[in-house]
């Protein structure tokens, strides 16, 4: 069958995989939506691995239930695109995403599990979620997404009527702020340096003002609004001037949680940090817990995340939808595809 696979650096082919088998009772979709992730565009970016077949935030229906005897041919799911041991202290305590085997098999994003960037796929059966069909296909292939900015959330502890500042306005930037905005922010800020993703931040609702990060007067403007600084920064880029900004736009004792993920190293400034006891905090991924309740917020319409889908394009388009969004001056911040378009 066709399929996307990754050939060099920021370049994809269109190529053949075989179709899917079930093995050791995993589960066979006909994959209906996927979405382009950040984690993906970093592969893109470097051509590495080669040969990979992206694609681990997807809608699918079930065709071969494997060994879940809940499911029936028909339903509809997704999956936590997460592979642990399941039996590490990590997995044993709820925290699957710490397992270090998590992301070396992950779907998607190892050369073990191919992605939903093909029509069909095997998903490990402990992994997929039953969704309902009151939450579209498109919505469906947002969950994952969502999931990883419901988590820093949770891990930033937001009190009601603290300021927040989220740094990068992608889509994990935009859903984090959004999701902070629901556990009680007063005032939520982002900064970017796409002036078009900006502006569509606070058009979007989810921010209540935008910030242009090469403003070198950024920091004199924010410290005035907040009256010292943000209560919580939540940095989704994982470069090192970002990080710098998240440190700097903070209030002592405030919380600083990192997101973004760099290829490179990032520099910390660590008399910073201690002077002015911050808390830093990663996030990584999400649990079982968060992604089902990204679904069950989804079901009951108290989230709206179609508002960020810009796009859905076919398995030919790819190649062209990852160049809109690193273009730096469009302001497309999710684009979906439809294998069978």
């Amino acid at each position: 069958m066709r399929c996307v696979k990754l050939k060099d650096v920021k370049e994809f082919e269109i190529s053949e995989i075989d179709e899917p088998v079930s093995v050791d009772g995993s589960v066979l979709i006909d994959v209906k939506k996927s979405g382009i992730c950040g984690s993906d565009i970093h592969h893109w970016d470097t051509g590495e691995p080669a040969g990979l077949v992206m694609g681990h935030e997807y809608c699918g229906v079930v065709y071969n239930p494997g060994s879940r005897e809940d499911l029936k041919v028909g339903d509809r799911v997704t999956a936590l695109p997460i592979s642990p041991c399941g039996h590490c202290s990590a997995c044993l305590t709820g925290n699957p995403q710490y397992c270090s085997e998590t992301w070396t098999r992950a779907t998607g994003l190892s050369l073990t599990n191919p992605g939903a960037l093909a029509p069909k796929m095997a998903i490990r059966p402990d992994m997929v979620l039953k969704v309902p069909d009151s939450v579209s296909d498109d919505e469906v292939a947002m969950v994952e997404p969502s999931a990883v900015g419901l988590h820093a959330v949770h891990l930033a502890d937001i009190k009601i009527g603290e300021k927040v500042l989220v740094i990068g306005g992608g889509i994990i930037g935009l859903v984090s702020a959004m999701f902070a905005k629901m556990e009680g922010a007063s005032y939520v800020a982002l900064s970017e340096t796409n002036d078009a993703r900006g502006k569509k931040s606070v058009r979007l609702g989810v921010a209540d003002e935008w910030f242009d990060a090469k403003d070198t007067k950024m920091l004199e403007k924010t410290t005035q609004i907040t009256n010292g600084g943000f209560d919580v920064v939540i940095e989704c880029c994982g470069n090192s001037p970002a990080v710098s900004s998240a440190l700097m736009a903070v209030r002592p004792g405030g919380r600083v949680i990192l997101v973004g993920v760099s290829l490179g190293t990032v520099t910390i400034p660590t008399i910073v940090s201690v002077m002015r006891e911050l808390t830093i905090k990663g996030s990584i991924a999400y649990t079982k817990e968060e992604f089902q309740t990204c679904i069950d917020l989804m079901a009951s319409k108290k989230i709206e995340t179609l508002k960020f889908v810009d796009d859905v394009v076919s398995l030919e388009e790819v190649q062209k939808a990852y160049e809109r969004l690193t273009s730096g001056k469009d302001d497309a911040v999710k684009i979906l595809v439809d294998p069978n378009k």
